[in-house]
């Protein structure tokens, strides 16, 4: 077999950059021998070409200027790893029209750009690659637009951001927010900035994408109801310990006919559940489909090198798909709509403070049944002269809920806040106790 030298490019050369190249160095035999091709660096755009780097590359391999790579037509393909929708944006779609390849991990570029991203790529008869911008080394988007392109996926269910997850983990284990956020900056797993994390934004992105893929219809970031976890305290892992449940930052997309709900926010999960054994930095994702009927895929959500790792295999597709590759084509191919606000049904659970004396617990049951939420478990709980009444709910519709829960913050016996949180079961509500 003749072996032919693809010269390949980067967008960054910060973390996930470095591992790239180091991961193409080291396994460029194996490549080879899979491929028939051997991938080599030959530029890498950069901010500060003078800065001292962990991975050094050859001399000459570092720019400061995009056009010694938009310039170079010896480059065949190339992997944004720079982060950010612009410049990126614009480099990509370049590249794309000029009839390149790329490669990206960068969520935020594909959740927000994906149209005209793949219009561009379909114009220049190029692939899009984007494995690498959700749960990193895991390959669900491969499984999706590859594995189980007939199988007619119709939920996805996801801890798709390992901070959120290590945080809520170390709250399990006694840590308060502040502790447990502290602890993940320490640790690498979030940022000093965590917003994008922490308030759901990360995993909104994620979601989006992955929305898009299953059900082959454009899925806007805008579409995405979150909610972070800036708003989960002790007393609510306390209380989910107690249903035998654990708190998680949730990814959900649900395909209801012809329209879909995706959203992200804490939520209840069953022990007996898949997703509640996720622990730590750990990403899983929970495909629901007619043909499959459910599959999870579980391994290292992010880090440089797992992310790394899923860019140097969508560049080793690229290289050995070329003209034939399934990815070339955008994967939408349908028009859904979206599901209203409040439509889509789930048990909850309720946590609410209320005062303690007769007729209160009538009052709550009132408010909930006259917006036909029916009560499946309530526990109440003395608190120095307040009651705190932890409901699970049947399935209801989340809208139903949300205006139960404003009547009943209005009610002049409340005290403090009352929350609510969607529950994910897979033995339906009546298969849950208070421990």
């Amino acid at each position: 077999m003749v072996s032919v030298d693809v010269p390949v490019a980067l967008l960054g050369y910060g973390t996930v950059g470095a591992a790239v190249h180091r991961l193409l160095e080291e396994s460029a035999d194996e490549i080879e021998r899979a491929t028939g091709h051997r991938l080599r660096v030959t530029r890498a755009l950069v901010q500060d070409t003078s800065k001292d780097r962990g991975f050094s590359p050859t001399p000459g391999v570092l720019t400061d200027d995009i056009g010694d790579i938009l310039g170079d037509p010896s480059i065949q393909v190339v992997a944004e790893v720079m982060g950010g929708v612009d410049p990126a944006g614009g480099y990509v779609l370049e590249l794309l029209r000029s009839g390149r390849p790329v490669v990206t991990a960068n969520k935020q570029l594909v959740a927000r750009r994906g149209t005209e991203l793949f219009e561009a790529a379909a114009a220049g008869g190029v692939q899009l690659r984007f494995e690498a911008s959700v749960c990193a080394a895991i390959p669900v988007i491969k499984v999706l637009r590859e594995s189980l392109v007939v199988t007619n996926v119709h939920r996805v269910l996801g801890i798709v951001n390992g901070t959120t997850n290590f945080i809520l983990s170390a709250m399990e284990d006694g840590r308060s927010y502040a502790d447990a956020l502290a602890e993940a900056q320490r640790l690498g797993f979030a940022e000093a900035d965590p917003t994008e994390d922490v308030g759901g934004l990360d995993a909104a992105a994620k979601t989006a994408i992955l929305a898009t893929v299953a059900f082959g219809s454009r899925v806007p970031l805008d579409w995405v109801e979150v909610e972070g976890i800036e708003g989960v305290t002790l007393d609510h892992v306390v209380a989910a310990r107690a249903l035998d449940m654990h708190v998680k930052l949730i990814g959900r997309a649900t395909l209801v006919g012809d329209r879909v709900d995706v959203r992200v926010g804490p939520a209840f999960v069953d022990g007996h559940h898949p997703l509640a054994a996720v622990e730590g930095a750990f990403n899983a994702v929970m495909l629901h489909g007619d043909a499959i009927r459910e599959i999870t895929l579980e391994g290292p959500g992010a880090g440089g090198i797992e992310t790394a790792s899923a860019v140097v295999a969508d560049m080793v597709s690229v290289v050995g798909t070329t003209g034939t590759g399934f990815l070339q084509n955008d994967p939408v191919w349908r028009t859904l709509e979206r599901l209203a606000p409040g439509e889509l049904a789930s048990p909850f659970y309720l946590r609410l403070e209320v005062e303690d004396r007769a007729g209160v617990l009538a009052r709550i049951a009132q408010e909930l049944a006259s917006e036909g939420v029916s009560v499946a478990q309530l526990v109440q709980q003395q608190a120095e002269g307040r009651a705190v009444l932890h409901v699970v709910t049947h399935e209801a519709p989340s809208g139903r809920v949300d205006a139960a829960l404003a009547a009943i913050r209005a009610l002049p016996e409340a005290r403090g806040e009352s929350t609510a949180m969607p529950v994910i079961s897979g033995r339906g509500v009546a298969g849950l106790g208070w421990a």
